[in-house]
């Protein structure tokens, strides 16, 4: 975790393989890069939960330095894509709601969540040994005791009329969530 920012990248591995995904990573990737190495992992993949605006990902870094391949959201409209990958070069896999993909022996799959940003997607985590997931990576759309906030597009970045229908689809995402697997671990965005 940042401490200044409260911000949470998490490292997850699949012990047989020893492969690994960070998610949300922040630009200062050294320090992921050496977790791994220590606990003998290899970092392959990279997540972004959805547009940061309160920090610069290291997803772009961890792509460019290890040539990881990076899942990003493909949700939200026109105003709402991730435009570096275009740059080329760049094993990107562009997510929607439901697509899954393997690290290792670990199963992922993108949940769309939109409310807090419109793109906002959630990764449901999922041993291949076991049927239900064991946790679901909630970016900044569920936090403990809360849910993201739908006012940042208007209040901060400016956007205009964008609040109320951010908060209607942070209501449909929250519905959906409720109906997930009670025993899951949540791992949130920001603490």
């Amino acid at each position: 975790p940042d401490e200044h920012l409260a911000q949470y990248a998490y490292l997850i591995a699949c012990q047989q393989t020893g492969e690994a995904i960070l998610i949300d990573p922040e630009r200062d990737v050294d320090r992921y890069v050496e977790e791994a190495a220590f606990h003998g992992l290899e970092i392959s993949a990279v997540a972004e939960t959805h547009i940061h605006a309160d920090f610069l990902s290291g997803a772009r870094e961890l792509a460019e330095r290890l040539g990881v391949r990076v899942y990003l959201s493909d949700e939200g409209d026109d105003e709402w894509k991730y435009t570096w990958p275009q740059e080329g070069g760049y094993d990107v896999v562009f997510l929607t709601d439901g697509d899954t993909f393997n690290v290792g022996n670990l199963r992922f799959r993108a949940l769309h969540t939109p409310g807090h940003t419109p793109e906002h997607l959630s990764f449901e985590v999922t041993d291949a040994g076991l049927d239900d997931p064991i946790g679901i990576v909630t970016g900044d759309f569920v936090f403990v005791g809360d849910l993201g906030r739908p006012d940042l597009l208007e209040s901060a970045a400016g956007m205009k009329d964008v609040m109320k229908p951010s908060a209607r689809r942070l209501f449909h995402s929250a519905q959906s969530f409720l109906g997930l697997e009670d025993a899951m671990q949540v791992w949130p965005g920001h603490g």
